[in-house]
């Protein structure tokens, strides 16, 4: 009966959590397609106070799904990929919409220059384009991120007739690598937020298994038909502490509803009395009890 009634009440908290998560999760992928859709027509300025903004309602709806102060750690990572994101998929979009319209001519290099120096930072290298009767490749100057052409240099190269995107060489515009990374990003957003979604969980098993006397060891008490006193199961615990066959693991197992007015604080208390610590972690609807712990329950 034990497993029964913990795994209904774990079942409660899931259906909670899971149309939480589901739509923390739905809000992160809106926010990026909004986020790159405005990239077009808003600088910094307006960009960053948004981004700010996100990480704030990012706070508050990860807090709910009850991780405590992780909420903020899984913000900032959330908020930090969902840049990346919004971002690549931005170069994704340039690249294959330069693919789909663009022309592929021969090009030759008249002109070269370099970003100013800046430190220890990579500089990056820009070129004015000529098509071979002379007239110069529309759209801003070809961009790489090293130093690969010299000027007078032939190039095949993809134009955009509308002179909106820079040339590239058909190599430099291919986007597959572009989509896999702005989807990979925003996987490791939503995956966050299912991660934060199993701690969540998690803590409040171990709340429960903590906390005093509920509603479910109520209804093990009115079941079971047990109407012992409070000294009389802590005694009842003692004895099994000292009696009951350690299992392969070492530990000692007992059922908690034997003893539906202790809490698990106070069944560390008497396990420390014997000469016992009782296990915090994977206990699956049972006590357990072992001279060395992974994790301790405090003492009540």
């Amino acid at each position: 009966m034990s497993a029964d009634v913990n795994g209904e009440a774990r079942g409660i908290r899931a259906r909670y959590r899971i149309p939480l998560a589901v739509g923390i999760g739905c809000y992160v992928l809106a926010v990026i397609a909004g986020m790159f859709l405005l990239a077009d027509h808003f600088g910094p300025v307006v960009q960053v106070p948004l981004w700010i903004a996100h990480g704030v309602v990012l706070i508050i709806l990860i807090e709910k799904l009850g991780v405590g102060q992780s909420s903020l750690y899984a913000a900032l990572f959330i908020v930090f990929t969902s840049v990346l994101s919004a971002y690549v998929t931005g170069v994704a979009r340039d690249d294959l919409t330069l693919q789909h319209r663009g022309i592929e001519i021969t090009a030759t290099v008249v002109k070269e220059r370099l970003d100013p120096p800046q430190g220890r930072k990579g500089r990056n290298s820009y070129y004015t384009l000529e098509r071979q009767d002379g007239t110069r490749v529309p759209g801003p100057e070809m961009e790489t991120t090293s130093d690969l052409y010299d000027v007078g240099r032939v190039l095949t190269v993809i134009e955009d007739p509308k002179g909106e995107l820079r040339p590239q060489t058909p190599g430099e515009a291919d986007a597959t690598g572009d989509v896999v990374g702005a989807g990979a990003f925003a996987l490791a957003a939503i995956g966050s937020v299912g991660w934060m979604t199993w701690r969540g969980s998690d803590a409040a098993r171990r709340r429960d298994e903590q906390k005093g006397p509920g509603r479910l060891r109520k209804v093990y008490k009115t079941v079971t038909g047990d109407h012992s006193t409070r000294e009389e199961q802590e005694e009842k615990l003692r004895q099994a502490l000292r009696t009951y066959p350690a299992d392969r693991r070492g530990y000692i197992k007992v059922a908690p509803e034997e003893h539906p007015d202790l809490t698990h604080g106070r069944a560390a208390r008497i396990a420390w009395e014997v000469g016992l610590r009782a296990e915090a972690v994977g206990n699956r609807g049972a006590w357990r009890f072992k001279e060395t712990v992974v994790e301790e329950v405090p003492h009540d």
